[in-house]
């Protein structure tokens, strides 16, 4: 995304929550939001071109865009933040806080900040507050306390983007991010790269734009504060180490304990510079050398938890994992026809690009009241997709539907009309507080519906803003496994879900996963990175996804042979 999108959208979206929490029609609400969606996965940069070209974007909102592109803000939006403290916007991010509690909460008990929050229901200022019952409270108490534990940590997609910006800002012979970011976990702390580079590279870094902070300072090792906050530690490494030093900043630390102390075993010693029998270097230029020198097949590094791979490695029984290349289509995607910001057209056409085999459309269905869904707007969005195919012979075009799973398990629209769709995936939308016994039953009602081919982003978190709903997950996987439905791996980069602890799981037995960008915009259809390195710290391999399967093979898993 462009950095003029990027920072455009977040001020339309604070615009957005100020004005929400002022009491602002709901229907405008919505309306920013939209253009928020919009200008955020805009592929051309808005500072470019008329942004009244961006779809959602009115004249109305084009003007607010102009203004913040010329200065930086726009008048409304600093009405607002005089009229509105920051304390009171910062209640709204404590998951299930709404603005009108945001700001009775401000109003009647003067409560300005999350801690705030958290001090009130513990000393029982609270207690008895109309609207606030006992579980409302417990369930506020925990989301502060999750929104602190966030706050230290960022989802990947944040984490990859500044990443590749530091990286492309630096002049190096040789640079790439190594540690937990390398590793693809769905959050990351702080961001590690390595540079084989001139130490002019240091002076280079601390003078960036992104530089908020300069936190310690040296020739071979520099740390920063981004101005979103996040921390990006900078080491520069010899060429002749680089493989080894990418092995021990990559981590995890649990890994490299274990491989550190086969090296021990063996009279050797091992180090970011290398593996060493006394002076002399067994290894050091790539880490493919030192897993070989130490008798072990190459670990992936978003194997490297400590999780069984070492001892698979000797055996040489690691799976070939399953890779983005693999993948021959998408089975989850939107188009503006309900929530997405792109038309159908433009949707199929990118998915095209990537030399997919089979794309699937899969716009929300009726029961999410807020998208408008109707069954003549679906079955006039299939007769489109028809004509289009004839344009794509060689991608098959899949109709399918996002079906909402209601409390009691059951899905949108009557079978008959279910059976006409190529492809359902089913997902809990609402009702997020349910009791574990309940939201159990409902995912294997779901699972035992015959026209469910795929649950989608199934524990429904989104990261530091809702947690994992709560199930009996290895009931539910093994519902998934008998029945034959497939569990979504929602590679959107605030989703991450299935979680790759759950996916392993879930792989156990016996389920088949699908890999989707569950994209809003084109842009979005590029997320399905994150996605695979979600399947990767699963140890999933190609046979385990049904969307690198080859189209018959697919087809035969929907029914639809």
């Amino acid at each position: 995304m462009a950095r003029a999108n990027e920072e455009a959208a977040a001020a339309l979206q604070e615009y957005s929550e100020l004005f929400a929490i002022n009491g602002g029609d709901a229907f405008r609400v919505r309306s920013y939001q939209k253009a928020v969606k919009a200008i955020a996965g805009f592929p051309e940069d808005i500072a470019t071109v008329n942004v009244r070209t961006v779809p959602g974007v009115g004249e109305a909102i084009a003007l607010k865009i102009e203004e913040f592109l010329e200065r930086g803000s726009f008048r409304q939006l600093d009405a607002l933040r005089e009229k509105v403290p920051a304390g009171v916007l910062s209640l709204t991010k404590v998951p299930t806080l709404g603005p009108k509690t945001a700001i009775m909460l401000f109003q009647d008990f003067g409560i300005d900040s999350p801690t705030a929050l958290a001090e009130a229901i513990t000393a029982g200022r609270l207690d008895g507050v109309k609207g606030l019952g006992p579980k409302t409270l417990a369930n506020l108490a925990k989301g502060v306390e999750q929104l602190e534990q966030s706050g230290r940590r960022v989802h990947i997609g944040v984490a990859m983007k500044l990443a590749e910006q530091v990286m492309a800002s630096l002049d190096a012979e040789r640079i790439g991010s190594a540690g937990s970011l390398r590793r693809m976990k769905d959050t990351i702390g702080d961001i590690d790269i390595l540079a084989v580079a001139d130490p002019g590279i240091m002076e280079q870094f601390r003078a960036q734009p992104y530089v908020a902070e300069v936190i310690a300072a040296g020739d071979k090792k520099t740390s920063i504060r981004t101005t979103a906050g996040v921390e990006v530690d900078l080491r520069v490494v010899p060429a002749g180490s680089w493989g080894a030093a990418m092995q021990y900043f990559t981590g995890s630390k649990e890994h490299n304990v274990t491989i550190r102390e086969m090296a021990v075993k063996k009279g050797w010693k091992l180090s970011e510079y290398g593996l060493f029998e006394g002076e002399r270097v067994i290894a050091a230029e790539s880490e493919e050398e030192i897993y070989a020198a130490l008798g072990m097949q190459f670990v992936p590094p978003p194997m490297r938890e400590d999780g069984g791979e070492v001892q698979a490695a000797l055996k040489g029984g690691l799976p070939a994992l399953v890779t983005l290349e693999d993948l021959k289509g998408d089975l989850h995607t939107h188009t503006d026809l309900t929530d997405g910001v792109a038309s159908l057209e433009d949707m199929v056409a990118a998915g095209h690009a990537l030399g997919y085999a089979y794309y699937a459309v899969t716009d929300h269905a009726p029961d999410l009241t807020m998208q408008r869904m109707t069954l003549d707007k679906a079955l006039d969005q299939r007769a489109k997709l028809a004509d289009l195919q004839a344009k794509y012979p060689d991608m098959r075009l899949l109709h399918g539907s996002e079906l909402n799973i209601a409390p009691d398990g059951s899905v949108d629209w009557p079978a008959p009309i279910l059976q006409g769709f190529d492809v359902c995936v089913a997902s809990v939308h609402s009702h997020f507080t349910q009791s574990r016994d309940e939201m159990t039953r409902r995912f294997i009602a779901a699972c035992e519906n015959p026209n469910v081919h795929i649950i989608g982003h199934p524990t429904t978190r989104k990261i530091g803003k809702r947690p994992m709903v709560d199930a009996d997950w290895e009931a539910v996987f093994k519902a998934a496994a008998r029945t034959g439905t497939a569990l979504e791996i929602d590679s959107y980069p605030d989703r991450s879900d299935l979680p790759s602890d759950l996916v392993r799981l879930a792989k156990h037995h016996g389920v088949k996963f699908s890999i989707d960008s569950d994209s809003h915009a084109v842009p979005h259809l590029a997320h399905q990175r994150y996605g695979i390195g979600i399947a990767q710290r699963a140890w999933l391999t190609s046979d385990d996804v049904i969307n690198t399967w080859p189209l018959e093979r697919l087809l035969a898993f929907l029914g639809r042979s």
